[in-house]
């Protein structure tokens, strides 16, 4: 019998408790789990302050820290691309063979109906607390809750990357205003 697997596609700025219990949720449906950090080609921006290469760590770190098996995730990078069918069909080539798609987002889900992929919509889990942005404006804040929606490896990770003092300079950058390029054209 083939092995089922879902593709799950996130920023993941930072990787948070929510993203950790949506993988538990799939690999309790699905033999393997994908998992697309998607935006990889940008960081430093308020919108995506973390690098392709910490989130990967975070993601490894808080999964095994959690005890999940390693050997029924496949994490990939995917480049910065507009939401659209021909970006899934882009993702779908980085990928190996999914079943599924696993996702919130309306254009994704449109996209991957177009092409006859299964969608699976996952819980919202405490969707209130698991936001990255406002993890990240908790951050910014010195508000030390935003270590308890975190995994702990996650917050050491962030700490260690000198992460706290990114997002600070960013979000004056956003702030003052007069960068665009670091802001893009997302609110701060």
């Amino acid at each position: 019998m083939a092995l089922s697997r879902v593709l799950f596609i996130g920023r993941f700025q930072p990787f948070h408790k929510g993203h950790l219990a949506v993988i538990e949720w799939l690999l309790e449906r699905f033999d393997e789990v994908v998992v697309a950090i998607g935006m990889a080609s940008e960081s430093y921006t308020w919108r995506n302050p973390f690098t392709a290469g910490e989130r990967l760590l975070m993601i490894r770190e808080a999964l095994r820290e959690k005890g999940l098996d390693l050997s029924r995730i496949i994490t990939i990078t995917v480049p910065t691309l507009e939401v659209s069918i021909a970006s899934l069909h882009y993702i779908l080539m980085l990928s190996p063979p999914v079943n599924a798609i696993a996702t919130r987002n309306p254009v994704m889900e449109s996209a991957a109906r177009d092409i006859g992929l299964n969608i699976i919509i996952p819980p919202l889990f405490n969707r209130e607390a698991f936001m990255g942005e406002k993890i990240r404006l908790m951050i910014v804040a010195e508000d030390e809750k935003w270590k308890e929606l975190v995994p702990p490896s996650v917050a050491k990770i962030i700490e260690d990357v000198n992460g706290i003092e990114r997002l600070k300079k960013l979000y004056q950058v956003c702030k003052i205003g007069g960068a665009e390029e670091l802001c893009r054209v997302y609110p701060c």
